[in-house]
């Protein structure tokens, strides 16, 4: 056991060689026509077992980061704590990570640095959401207040200008959980692949996905769309298959 152990963590991976990590992600979440399973990491020993299973890419979650660090998902963490876990995540795997950067611990110029800071630490791309900071979890409370949709496009922007092509660019939609409804998640989806999103992550807190699929049908794949299927974890994998859904974070 002691063996196999060292065998998984001590053995750095070499991320210099072949394909970027973006490279890799943006095969896994916006170019493929098969749904891809991003598997949910928060700590090295989680990535390492998720690579040994099978998994070709990770979901660093916001949720369980600040979990296991022992605090809310409500930005209770600092940003230099999140960029540290990524860092070992990214040391103990040679998977792409795409990390949830909530909504970017503030404006766009704090959201520009945040992606800087994961860059450097070699994480592959970043999801961000249209909430206001400090956020609340998205299954906590009924008040999920929204972000401007220009004020949210101009993080998304500033993300896009200091890295471009290097870093995978998710932006995640809010309007759901805030009970906006179907119009309002379409036009911001819109906006926000004008500011240079490279996928869409829409989010449901209804335990069936006929809301996912509503939007996805509203959208016609205009860009990827990746899902988190936290409530509505019994709908098949081939249901999503046929919406054309790209990426399932777990």
């Amino acid at each position: 056991m002691e063996d196999q152990s060292q065998s998984v963590l001590a053995n750095r991976p070499d991320h210099s060689a072949g394909s970027s990590l973006a490279d890799m992600l943006r095969a896994e979440v916006c170019s493929s026509s098969e749904l891809s399973f991003l598997m949910e990491a928060h700590d090295g020993l989680s990535a390492a077992i998720a690579e040994r299973a099978g998994f070709k890419g990770l979901w660093a979650s916001g949720l369980s980061i600040a979990c296991s660090l022992g605090y809310r998902d409500a930005n209770d963490a600092f940003r230099s704590q999140l960029a540290d876990v990524i860092d070992r995540i990214v040391d103990s795997t040679q998977l792409p990570v795409l990390v949830d950067g909530d909504g970017g611990f503030g404006n766009f110029n704090n959201a520009r640095l945040l992606a800087r800071k994961l860059h450097q630490r070699r994480a592959a791309g970043v999801a961000l959401e249209d909430s206001c900071f400090p956020k609340t979890n998205s299954f906590v409370g009924d008040r999920h207040p929204l972000a401007d949709v220009n004020e949210f496009s101009g993080r998304l922007c500033a993300v896009k200008d200091a890295l471009a092509e290097d870093f995978v660019l998710v932006a995640r939609i809010e309007t759901l959980i805030d009970g906006k409804g179907m119009d309002e998640a379409v036009m911001r989806a819109h906006a926000y692949a004008d500011a240079g999103a490279d996928a869409i992550l829409i989010h449901s807190r209804r335990s069936s996905a006929d809301e996912i699929l509503a939007f996805a049908r509203a959208w016609q794949n205009k860009l990827p769309v990746v899902i988190v299927p936290t409530k509505y974890y019994r709908t098949s994998a081939s249901v999503s298959q046929s919406s054309h859904l790209h990426g399932d974070l777990g």
